[in-house]
């Protein structure tokens, strides 16, 4: 799979590390243990700084000498913008307005810091940089985790964060639970709570802090509700047909397929949603962490099928296409919550709820 990591000439490293397996990429610094948020720093080659500076262009000044008339290229600061430069090597990592303010890669470790507030227990998993440096991300592990019946199948707990440094979105902090057996991606919004807190670059630090203990309270929240909704869905029953139907309601592209879905015209479908469909399908029946007393011929093996089908089957650009679908509002976040609410609706209404006409 490809990649788009920082390269950093200056140590020859690639700028990313992962505790033990190389998560993602096979590239990377791996470290045996935990590391602290300034040994993760340096660890993920992102002990850098950002500075704005001020931005010029070329104008064109007429100057009259005795002989005659001369053109000369003249510099022209542009006002209001600014170029926000990485200091370790003068790289222009993007272009910003006066009020742009610039969160440093330690602040952002310092947001994860805060979180915990006096508490121990976070764990930096995977941190690096993307591009030339202008944007970056970090995995953290939360203490505790939800457990599914009484078996090993566990879902951790994780907060992803990601900011830019070239103007191009806000600080994003997402709660992303993680069922482990699989590495299986279980972010949903629950009861108009959503799992992603955003924070424009123009807030000061107090603000970042008060958002911090925000996400710690909606990951208490969110877990708490999770370990209901999950364990509940384990103990459902459903058919294998009743499956299918989800992944196609889940994954239905427009209103014309689902049309389609509702008379019963399977055969006009399009060729490759069929196809889509079929590979999610395949996954729930037939791979190994969807046989477990946990998934096989549940909900919550129902809910796995469309969540695992973007995490574990289907084809990505790179690696950074992946991570913004899954964790970053993309198809696969988008039609993991759809899942999430048809399992919510089979809870309520059984297979009645696949009822379409």
């Amino acid at each position: 799979m490809g990649h788009n990591l920082n390269y950093n000439k200056r140590t020859g490293r690639y700028s990313f590390f992962s505790v033990k397996e190389k998560a993602w990429h096979g590239l990377g610094q791996i470290v045996e243990d935990y590391p602290t948020s300034a040994e993760a720093i340096k660890h993920a080659g992102l002990d850098y700084e950002v500075e704005k500076s001020p931005l010029y262009t070329k104008g064109s000044g007429i100057i009259q000498v005795s002989d005659g008339i001369v053109i000369q290229d003249t510099e022209i600061e542009v006002p209001d913008y600014f170029a926000n430069i990485r200091t370790d090597n003068n790289t222009v990592l993007g272009v910003v307005g006066k009020d742009y303010h610039i969160v440093q890669n330690k602040d952002a470790f310092s947001f994860f810091d805060s979180i915990v507030g006096g508490e121990s227990g976070i764990l930096y998993e995977t941190a690096g940089a993307l591009g030339q440096g202008e944007r970056i991300f970090i995995t953290a592990k939360l203490p505790n985790y939800i457990r599914i019946g009484n078996s090993d199948d566990v879902i951790e707990k994780y907060i992803f964060l990601t900011t830019s440094h070239d103007g191009s979105g806000s600080i994003t902090a997402a709660f992303t639970p993680i069922r482990i057996v699989c590495q299986n991606t279980l972010n949903a919004s629950l009861r108009n709570m959503s799992n992603v807190v955003r924070i424009k670059h123009t807030a000061g630090a107090k603000q970042r802090l008060n958002d911090a203990h925000k996400v710690m309270g909606l990951a208490n929240s969110m877990t708490a509700q999770m370990d209901g909704i999950f364990n509940r869905w384990a103990g459902i029953s459903v058919k294998d047909s009743e499956v299918r139907k989800l992944i196609q309601l889940a994954l239905c592209p427009n209103k014309e397929t689902y049309n389609l879905l509702k008379k019963g015209a399977e055969d006009e479908l399009s060729t490759m949603f069929k196809n889509t469909v079929d590979d999610a399908f395949a996954y729930a029946m037939m791979n190994d962490t969807q046989q477990l007393e946990t998934t096989k011929g549940t909900l919550f093996g129902a809910y796995n099928a469309v969540t695992g089908y973007f995490q574990n089957v289907r084809n990505y650009k790179d690696s950074e296409a992946k991570l913004k679908s899954i964790v970053l509002g993309g198809t696969a976040q988008a039609k993991g919550q759809e899942a999430f609410n048809l399992c919510t609706a089979f809870e309520k209404a059984g297979a009645d709820i696949f009822l379409l006409n």
